[in-house]
């Protein structure tokens, strides 16, 4: 197998998403109809009718983008003969994304996703007063470099990487006056540019540990079964599937990094040719262009996008 399977992460999501798979595939509908269910309210109706500033709530956007993911998935399953048990190598998502890894593969039922995922964001809200903490983004520095910036920065308060994202781009996270030094730091120590993310908070980093703790015991009372293609954690960029494992890496991602770069070249080491990006979205197609040289990044997220994936599968057979 050299296809992988991908799940996007926040940011990724638009008012409408998923409209149209749902509109025209009755097994994509059933996946938001049983997503409301497990909230007990319409999330469908922000999906889809909802204004961009409510989706982009933490608390909303994770469950949203999960259910776009998996409805993408269920029509590539029984439209395009997709099987992740048989045609992945891996599974892999960019943080919120991992949840959505998890459910394609069978992992997580939907509804604990769903639910999971609705948690984690009302947690990760919380943790952080806000105005409190910020995120920034670091163009044109490699991982150790951005390391360096956050550390210098720090001076007593928290900076941090959180997402290495590859080709050049490294998030850094923390109180808002060390991400603040940080963006400056980095413009003389040779970024192309380091600007302030439009985020309602300092996600994966150590402001985070009151969202960790609610997610130990939001996971405690999950159960979670091997996943049907290995799980490539985003704190440790390899493979697992051991339940235990699963269960505690999730924890770990709250506070900690995710290393996406390395990650997708994990794969691309294992012999991965074909990333497919499952949902909303080309963020995560875009990076393996940049990460993997010769690997192809697929994205699907609309009717238009199945035959193509069909045609990709075959051809990483």
């Amino acid at each position: 197998m050299t296809a992988a399977f991908t799940f996007p992460g926040q940011g990724s999501q638009a008012v409408g998403m998923g409209k149209a798979l749902a509109d025209a595939f009755p097994v994509a509908r059933a996946v938001f109809d049983e997503v409301d269910a497990a909230l007990g309210e319409k999330l469908t109706a922000t999906i889809w009718d909802g204004s961009a500033e409510t989706l982009q709530l933490t608390e909303n956007a994770q469950p949203a983008l999960m259910a776009v993911s998996i409805a993408t998935l269920r029509v590539l399953e029984s439209e395009a003969g997709f099987s992740v048990g048989r045609d992945a190598a891996f599974v892999a998502g960019h943080s919120l994304g991992e949840y959505s890894a998890l459910a394609a593969a069978g992992s997580l039922t939907l509804r604990d996703a769903a639910r999971l995922l609705r948690t984690r964001g009302l947690a990760m809200q919380k943790a952080v007063p806000v105005g409190a903490g910020a995120m920034a983004a670091l163009l044109g520095l490699d991982y150790e470099a951005a390391v360096a910036v956050a550390k210098e920065a720090a001076q007593g308060e928290v900076c941090q990487a959180a997402n290495d994202n590859g080709g050049g781009q490294v998030v850094v996270s923390g109180d808002k006056a060390a991400v603040d030094r940080a963006v400056e730091i980095a413009k003389t120590n040779g970024a192309k540019r380091a600007m302030l993310l439009p985020v309602s908070a300092p996600f994966h980093c150590k402001l985070m540990q009151p969202a960790a703790d609610a997610m130990a015991q939001a996971l405690s009372g999950v159960a979670i079964k091997p996943p049907a293609a290995p799980l490539v954690s985003n704190v440790l960029a390899s493979a697992i599937s051991d339940p235990d494992e699963i269960r505690r890496r999730l924890i770990e991602q709250v506070t900690g990094t995710v290393r996406w770069r390395e990650s997708v070249a994990y794969m691309a080491g294992q012999g991965v040719t074909r990333f497919f990006e499952i949902g909303a979205g080309k963020v995560l197609s875009g990076l393996v262009k940049r990460i993997a040289g010769g690997a192809v990044g697929v994205s699907v997220g609309g009717p238009n996008d199945i035959a193509a994936a069909r045609d990709a599968l075959a051809a990483s057979a």
